[in-house]
């Protein structure tokens, strides 16, 4: 549990004179920080304001909670009344919109970082009066921002107050019931949070291959359904990788006294392919191809052991990964939408990237590209980066409006800082491999067509999608060749050592 929680001084200053300067009754955002369970500590690198809604209003307001009592005192031919009343600022906090801030936001941190709970600025009576919707909101963000399961389930809620000024930490356990005791204080102050950090980065290489299955034609599952699958698999691929920092195989316990930037190296065990699933010709409509690189950050505490960068670094891989599937599963979303509202565009103009909700049989028969977003990296507070996606069409441009609007914070000027160290892959178009079955049977496939390929989709930094179709008598002609070389061959062996 994180008993105490240390700020980053500068920023959160400047979070306070700005909050002392706007003339806000109240306002809410999110923690972006880092929570040790090894160290029972909590760092604070910034405060980030939630924007306005789409309907413009602010997602946190002021409202009062008036008691009336009334009282009819009967007394001759008149009578009394008595009115009293009360009035308790509550706060009103549209915790919807802060998770789905919460959930973006997440997309641009990096391995180590997180979004660590909310901050609200308000007065110390109304905070005390709306406990309870303050913990829903801190609950609901923790499982927005949540993509890939942890071990710690605590959330922070800092108050600034106002009357009086001071700040206060206390920590909310996601995991147990909204109570009146749900929240515990924790000590705060204020330091050099990220003055302690340390950087690693790594470069990792995949390339999945995932069954389509299917039982009938109506039940074959959508590509972003297979895609989740196989990222879920890369869990257990890395968990069984070994890891080299800066060229030294890693020793759980150790720490790493050096400063600077730290390159992360995973050894994948030989044929180590969790993807692989057992299952007959007939399930089997094709095997999608998915692969790439993906460039990772992580940060750490100087305190704790470069295991927890491990850690950090494979969760980061898979949640961004996860994040870009999730970018262009929204994208295609929003393209429906715009067909269903009557939009100009139609179905057959519009190129679909045919993820959901189910993967169309007819689709087997086209060939379509999906190129994933790539990402990229943008300086942030001191030496730390965060990160954003952007597609294949799009430009470094696009970065300004979403950091102005998810970070509170103008993208750089100069672009020279963005650092793009992942790079488009090739499309791959005609790409097949040569099973045995094709170099048994030596025949052209301009005389016998043995082999049917259909490729169907390019996925993610570099990916493709094939169906293959081998004729039965195929199979049952090479069967036969492996049957008849193998009993030449032990005809010979048992010939030559008669002789």
């Amino acid at each position: 549990m994180v008993k105490t929680v240390v700020g980053e001084e500068q920023q959160l200053k400047l979070a306070e004179d700005r909050l002392s300067q706007s003339g806000l009754s109240c306002e809410v955002g999110l923690v972006i920080g880092r929570l040790s369970s090894k160290l029972d500590r909590g760092l604070v690198f910034d405060l980030v304001q939630t924007p306005p809604n789409d309907a413009g209003d602010p997602a946190c307001s002021l409202i009062n909670n008036n008691y009336h009592t009334n009282k009819n005192k009967k007394g001759g031919s008149s009578s009394k009344l008595k009115q009293t009343s009360y009035s308790s600022p509550l706060l009103s906090i549209d915790a919807d919109w802060v998770s789905e801030h919460a959930r973006q936001v997440s997309r641009m941190l990096l391995g180590g970082m997180k979004v660590a709970g909310i901050y609200i600025w308000t007065s110390e009576i109304s905070f005390k009066n709306s406990t309870l919707v303050l913990c829903q909101t801190v609950k609901g963000v923790a499982e927005a921002s949540h993509f890939m399961a942890t071990n710690l389930d605590e959330s922070l809620l800092i108050h600034i107050s106002y009357s009086p000024r001071r700040w206060t930490c206390r920590n909310f356990s996601v995991a147990s019931n909204i109570t009146s005791s749900s929240l515990r204080p924790c000590d705060f102050k204020m330091g050099k949070a990220l003055a302690s950090l340390q950087t690693f980065r790594c470069t990792y290489t995949f390339d999945m291959r995932l069954p389509i299955f299917y039982e009938n034609r109506s039940s074959i599952k959508s590509l972003a359904a297979i895609l989740r699958h196989g990222i879920a698999n890369q869990v257990q691929e890395l968990k069984a990788t070994k890891a080299l920092i800066d060229g030294k195989l890693v020793i759980d316990v150790e720490q790493c006294a050096s400063e600077g930037l730290h390159d992360v190296e995973f050894l994948v065990p030989f044929m180590q392919n969790t993807a692989l699933e057992a299952c007959s010709q007939e399930e089997v409509v094709g095997v999608l191809t998915f692969r790439g690189s993906v460039c990772s950050f992580a940060y750490i505490n100087s305190k704790e052991p470069v295991s927890q960068a491990l850690t950090d670094i494979k969760r980061d891989i898979l949640t961004s990964l996860q994040s870009r599937l999730d970018i262009i599963c929204d994208e295609e979303d929003s393209e429906s939408y715009h067909i269903a509202s009557g939009g100009a565009e139609s179905r057959n103009e519009i190129s679909t990237t045919k993820l959901g909700p189910k993967l169309d049989p007819e689709f087997l028969s086209q060939q379509c590209n999906i190129a994933f977003p790539r990402r990229v990296f943008v300086p942030w507070l001191a030496d730390t980066y965060i990160c954003d996606y952007i597609q294949p069409s799009e430009t470094l441009e696009v970065l300004k409006d979403h950091f102005v609007e998810l970070m509170s914070m103008e993208a750089p000027a100069d672009a020279s800082g963005i650092l793009e160290l992942e790079t488009e892959a090739p499309t791959l178009g005609s790409f097949a491999y040569k099973s045995f079955w094709e170099i048994a049977i030596s025949s052209s496939s301009e005389s016998k067509p043995t082999l049917i390929k259909r490729n169907i989709v390019n996925a993610g930094t570099g990916t493709c999608l094939e169906i293959r179709k081998t004729a039965n008598f195929n199979i049952i002609a090479a069967v036969l060749t492996l049957v008849i070389s193998i009993s030449v061959g032990l005809a010979l062996l048992f010939f030559k050592g008669s002789s």
